[in-house]
């Protein structure tokens, strides 16, 4: 059996090979390598993070806003603030955002939102053009997947071949995660038009994976392994190595389960009985967490690093940082410089917010580390 330390107590469950999960509550008893300030305060919960080539911070608020920090300062004024037919109820609303690779010339911007239409509540994948701070949508890139109150999923990214990737959730309708002909419990692939990639899994399908419940986190490695978070029903949160055309398990099985009815791919690691609930994940590929994937914790928390292996398929240690101090954290992105940026989510009716809330947080390099 392969050792695998984890900062946990008090119950440890370790598993052969590479597929290990814990039960435990993360403690945190070093010093964190990093010092902290507040880039940010008395914002509504703050849901992803982007930064430009010129250091501008792009954020979107869940009521329905994009907002940018430049040169430390909050713009007062919101790039867009969306309108009907956009919701924002439960844990719908204004979710990921990525901005374009080539955004200093196009001024592309990729969002996903929830909308209303016909009495149902769907989410939907827009692309966004920026002239003189204000933003419009410029078109649809993917429409009508199934939303709800619930399980919305919503993180985007940009992946290392500059296709779209997109998280989405089983809307609280389980059985959708293993529909073939619904893009709800899915990751699904793009690309930047809109238009369906010639090599994905599935022909003329934006499917890339299936068997998803709450998918809220990706991010790749420096050897372009697509890593993504996942909450469970009841712990069992996942972190997942997507594989194109891979199954999940949700609602078949969760944790390392088989299922007697398909192939499931398990998971990297999973939370046992104890609940994370996962949501935005980064990979560092500079500083003192170096190669590590950090994980924001909304009901734990706290910041997990997982430690891989060289080849990144395997769990060597896991880390708990943060632990209660700030509350619900719902995104983590490394900037270009190194730092560390984090933004809580204690107003989105599952938190005790503080006055200063919602915030975001940067970890900045510490000067002999620079």
């Amino acid at each position: 059996m392969k050792r695998i330390i984890f900062n946990f107590l008090p119950d440890i469950i370790l598993r052969e090979g590479n597929k290990v999960y814990i039960k435990a509550n993360a403690i945190s008893s070093r010093e964190l390598p990093y010092e902290i300030d507040v880039v940010a305060e008395n914002l509504y919960v703050p849901w992803a993070v982007d930064i430009s080539d010129e250091g501008k911070i792009y954020f979107t608020e869940r009521s329905g806003a994009i907002r940018i920090i430049e040169n430390g300062k909050l713009n007062l004024q919101p790039l867009i603030t969306f309108g009907p037919p956009f919701v924002s109820q439960g844990e719908g609303g204004l979710m990921g955002i990525a901005l374009d690779p080539n955004y200093s010339q196009s001024h592309y911007i990729y969002v996903m939102h929830s909308y209303a239409q016909g009495g149902k509540i769907y989410n939907r994948v827009v692309r966004l053009v920026e002239n003189n701070n204000n933003a419009s949508v410029e078109r649809v890139l993917l429409d009508k997947i199934p939303g709800g109150v619930i399980h919305n999923g919503g993180r985007i990214k940009i992946g290392p071949d500059k296709k779209l990737y997109i998280t989405t959730g089983d809307a609280g309708n389980s059985k959708l995660a293993q529909d073939l002909t619904s893009t709800a419990g899915k990751i699904l692939r793009i690309e930047l038009d809109g238009r369906i990639p010639k090599d994905n899994p599935i022909i003329n399908s934006p499917i890339y994976s299936l068997g998803h419940r709450n998918p809220q986190g990706l991010a790749w490695s420096s050897k372009n392994i697509l890593y993504a978070s996942e909450h469970g029903q009841t712990g069992h949160d996942e972190i997942n190595i997507i594989q194109p055309g891979a199954n999940y398990g949700w609602p078949l099985v969760q944790g390392n389960k088989d299922s007697k009815e398909v192939m499931i791919q398990k998971p990297l690691v999973h939370s046992g009985e104890d609940t994370w609930a996962p949501s935005g994940i980064a990979f560092v590929n500079q500083g003192p967490w170096q190669g590590k994937l950090l994980v924001a914790n909304l009901r734990g928390q706290q910041l997990l690093t997982i430690s891989l292996n060289e080849n990144g398929t395997e769990v060597n240690n896991i880390e708990s940082w943060l632990k209660n101090e700030y509350g619900r954290l719902r995104d983590v992105v490394q900037g270009k410089d190194g730092s560390i940026y984090l933004t809580t989510s204690n107003r989105d009716g599952r938190g005790n917010p503080d006055v200063y809330d919602d915030k975001i947080i940067r970890l900045n390099l510490k000067k002999n580390d620079i």
